[in-house]
């Protein structure tokens, strides 16, 4: 789910792209319209709906992908097979460009599983020496 205030932003960022829209075929029935002034109307509607964009992966996309590597750095016990991969993640995170963000979400869902049974047969090992 999106926080109200993502959504909030992005709605109206949306809402001032549809007018710009609106504007460009506005331009297009007027018959004195030069291309070039279409072509910045154009540009403009992109460079926005990309701002948008951003504004959804950077928001969503590194603030999930940081509670993941809280997550699996807590639930390491310092000698999971994957410690040194978090470690490279945790260091990397700060750089990640937008689209490893979803590659590397992924990597350390497949983490948090393998911890998961790793601490599973942890606590069943531990319980059996009781």
């Amino acid at each position: 789910m999106l926080p109200k205030d993502l959504t909030r932003d992005l709605k109206s960022r949306l809402n001032m792209l549809a007018g710009q829209l609106h504007g460009i075929g506005k331009m297009l029935d007027a018959e004195t319209i030069e291309p070039d002034q279409v072509l910045v109307q154009f540009k403009a509607v992109t460079n926005g709906l990309s701002s948008a964009e951003h504004l959804l992966l950077d928001e969503v996309f590194r603030k999930g992908l940081a509670l993941q590597i809280v997550d699996v750095v807590g639930a390491c016990p310092g000698d999971c097979q994957d410690a040194g991969r978090i470690e490279e993640l945790r260091r990397a995170f700060p750089s990640l460009t937008e689209g490893e963000l979803t590659q590397k979400m992924r990597e350390l869902r497949e983490i948090g599983g393998r911890l998961e049974q790793h601490n599973a047969d942890r606590e069943k090992k531990d319980a059996g020496k009781a």
